[in-house]
């Protein structure tokens, strides 16, 4: 999996003590040096990282060097494009979220305790290969849907523009924004993607009888624990924005990428925003990158129908001044 090997000055001071932690005469203008060196020692995409996404620690942007830079934000709050976007942001989006958001959280407590009643210790192994199945699957869906909501229609478009589309143009703009977000604002739509299954999942637990519900016992195990999983992406995908006050276990989460991790996720963020569209673990991500899975789908798309991708989301994006 890609790494970022970002340098620091803690780097070039590390690396200037000697093998015994004592530091070494080389003083600061050679702790500088070896920085320099170590910078442009850096891969090449990482480089092309560094230069060309927001540093989302910095998200106050103390680090703008040029006078364009702050008063013509390429990225941030101060963006022109992304406080608009923000402002569309509505009451009745608010309500529809929050209404999901206890509404998936009643199916999904009432759901479990039917599992737990029907459970029988010998299909301990069933749920280890439904909760794999079940994450694979969700990190696949979040790629496809970001993929989509990313790189095709408009911020224009009626009911959909403004209430789902509208986060993705933000996001990209200002990708702290995510981080300012509540629960219900952050969570409110993957919520409602999952209460349609969640529904269903509960009507045959009321319907169907013990032997018909153990018969498809594995499958409803794989569709509750995908359901757990797509709700839960977007907040874990806030987490890989968050570079202050995680706590140890999302930390934990993130270092041995069980969930998604921080500086893998910032390789999407350099424009165009074009890869590594999977934020719910990233596994898929590198395999998909090499096979060249969307940008074979956006050839396709494009030959059919004129059509290019990100359009709107780069229309957005100029929207500096």
């Amino acid at each position: 999996m890609l790494g970022l090997p970002l340098a620091t000055a803690a780097d070039a001071d590390v690396v200037a003590m000697d093998g015994h932690g004592e530091s070494s005469a080389m003083g600061s203008m050679g702790a500088i040096g070896l920085h320099l060196h170590a910078f442009q020692g850096l891969k090449e995409r990482d480089r092309h990282i560094l230069e060309n996404s927001m540093p989302e620690d910095d998200p106050n942007e103390n680090s703008a060097t040029s006078h364009e830079e702050k008063n013509l934000p390429r990225w941030g709050p101060h963006h022109k494009g992304a406080q608009e976007l923000a402002k569309l942001y509505s009451t009745g989006k608010r309500s529809q979220e929050t209404v999901c958001i206890y509404t998936c959280i009643i199916l999904m407590a009432a759901n479990f305790c039917f599992i737990i009643r029907h459970f029988q210790i010998e299909r301990c192994g069933t749920i280890v290969i439904a909760a794999l199945c079940g994450i694979i699957t969700a990190d696949f869906a979040s790629g496809l849907v970001h993929w989509g909501a990313d790189s095709w229609c408009s911020v224009e478009l009626p009911i959909i523009g403004k209430n789902f589309l509208r986060p993705f143009r933000e996001h990209h703009i200002d990708p702290t924004s995510i981080t300012r977000h509540d629960f219900i604002e952050t969570n409110g739509d993957n919520f409602m993607v999952t209460i349609p299954c969640l529904a269903r999942m509960l009507w045959d637990f009321l319907t169907k009888t013990n032997e018909e519900v153990q018969h498809n016992f594995s499958w409803t195990c794989y569709l509750f624990l995908l359901a757990i999983f797509v709700a839960m992406t977007n907040q874990i995908h806030k987490w890989s924005h968050t570079y202050f006050g995680l706590p140890w276990w999302v930390v934990w989460l993130q270092d041995h990428h069980i969930i998604l991790p921080r500086l893998h996720h910032r390789i999407h963020h350099v424009a165009p925003h074009e890869t590594y569209f999977c934020i719910t673990t990233g596994w898929l991500n590198w395999p998909l990158e090499k096979i060249q899975f969307w940008p074979s789908l956006e050839w396709i798309i494009t030959s059919l129908t004129g059509y290019k991708p990100r359009t709107d989301d780069f229309k957005w994006a100029q929207k500096r001044a």
